[in-house]
């Protein structure tokens, strides 16, 4: 396949398309911006009046665009790109929409007999413009085979998650982790300038330990995600420690709002007998309380502990 249409050409759609054209594909754009069309001046590429011109006659066509409802303007709207294409072509949907919508979409096209893959991107506009985005896709295998190629133009890293919605359930999931992880590096840096502790000093110390290196990253794949939950730092300890830094936030009047969260949850730990285990635990505790059932060490692991 080397038709490709692209839908939403705006800073992460753009380097995407370039890098497409780039590979030799035969590559039709369209936004609904003309800056963003202008931009692409520049590039071997057809640049379309609307969503049905850049999908007529493409074998696949992408969406990148603000939300699952501008997703659905351009499938199914006005000039949509749906009704003009073969059956049997592939949209892949590479927005981070709403999982639900996305559903929706998915099968509102397999009515009209055109295959469909969710497939949002990981990492920055400057890795996408490098052509080293990562890709979480939601697909049947045999057509992720068929737009392998397409996706290899663009990322260095294509993940199958799972059947069709999986990619933007994990994309979301990493948009959580990520966006909360904003508002703690940011109550973390608050808090420090609060005690008058100078700003580079404390990016320099966090920067070299487990709490500004992320505990995905060292405790919990040698821990608990290995099946070991004996105690290097019980939950019993992280209550005591996140208790002492509330205690002095409040002195200074510095407002924690994830600490306070934090808290509680470390206090439930005695309440489900997790306190003696490693802070790691965490998960544990939290997939009690959510009722998911929990999951074995992945093979090979190091398992100990309880």
């Amino acid at each position: 396949m080397t038709r490709v249409a692209f839908i939403g050409l705006g800073v992460m759609g753009g380097a995407m398309l370039r890098n497409l054209v780039r590979a030799g594909f035969d590559v039709a754009g369209y936004d609904l911006s003309p800056a963003a069309r202008q931009r692409l001046s520049d590039v071997a590429c057809r640049l379309a009046a609307s969503p049905a011109d850049a999908a007529t006659g493409a074998d696949v066509l992408i969406t990148m665009l603000p939300t699952s409802a501008h997703v659905r303007a351009a499938l199914f709207g006005a000039d949509g790109a749906a009704d003009v294409l073969a059956r049997g072509a592939i949209v892949v949907e590479m927005s981070t929409g709403d999982a639900a919508e996305t559903d929706r979409i998915g099968e509102d096209l397999a009515a009209l007999g055109l295959r469909f893959i969710d497939a949002p991107v990981g990492r920055t506009p400057r890795e996408a413009a490098e052509g080293r985005a990562l890709l979480m896709v939601g697909a049947a295998e045999e057509d992720l085979v068929s737009v392998r190629p397409v996706f290899e133009a663009m990322a260095d890293t294509i993940v199958h998650v799972g059947p069709r919605g999986s990619g933007i359930r994990l994309k979301l999931v990493n948009n959580y982790m990520s966006m909360v992880g904003m508002v703690l590096t940011g109550e973390a840096l608050m808090f420090a300038a609060k005690l008058g502790l100078p700003r580079d000093t404390a990016v320099q110390v966090l920067s070299n330990t487990t709490a500004g290196r992320g505990q995905l990253l060292t405790n919990f794949p040698r821990k608990v995600l290995a099946g070991d939950v004996s105690a290097d730092f019980p939950l019993r300890m992280g209550f005591k420690d996140i208790n002492l830094a509330m205690n002095l936030a409040a002195s200074v009047g510095a407002p924690l709002g994830l600490g306070g969260y934090a808290r509680e949850m470390f206090a439930l730990a005695r309440s489900w007998g997790r306190e003696e285990q490693d802070c790691t635990a965490m998960l544990l505790l939290l997939e009690d309380m959510a009722r998911v059932p929990h999951e074995a060490p992945a093979a090979g692991a190091d398992a100990g502990g309880a």
